[in-house]
């Protein structure tokens, strides 16, 4: 089955941090990215674009309406994501506990990820 983990960060606080210390965290998720292709789970993955080069899109009564920057002010955004192949829900949440820095969303199965 395939879990789609979510990876949550504060745009700001990234934003604050020195060279050293984002060299630092994204030196972490290429450790974790590297776990989990070695162990077979991943799928696909990636970093997502700051949400301020979003575009929303909205259909309401067959018009299409686009809006610059995200559809909602949240303190954290959308980073990224790993869809990984895990044999149930305990093993999904296994793979998201191993990443502890960060706290890690995810959606099970086909009927949550539209395949």
């Amino acid at each position: 089955m395939q879990y789609l983990l979510m990876i949550y960060t504060n745009e700001a606080e990234y934003a604050k941090m020195d060279a050293a210390t984002g060299q630092e965290s994204d030196d972490e998720y290429g450790v974790f990215t590297q776990s989990i292709i070695q162990s077979g789970n991943f799928k696909a993955g990636d970093r997502l674009q700051p949400a301020s080069t979003a575009t929303t899109v909205r259909v309401r009564d067959g018009k299409t309406l686009t809006t610059d920057g995200p559809f909602a002010e949240t303190r954290e955004q959308l980073g990224g994501y790993y869809l990984v192949e895990a044999k149930d829900l305990d093993a999904a949440l296994g793979i998201a506990r191993a990443d502890s820095r960060r706290p890690i969303w995810f959606d099970r199965g086909p009927a949550d990820l539209g395949v």
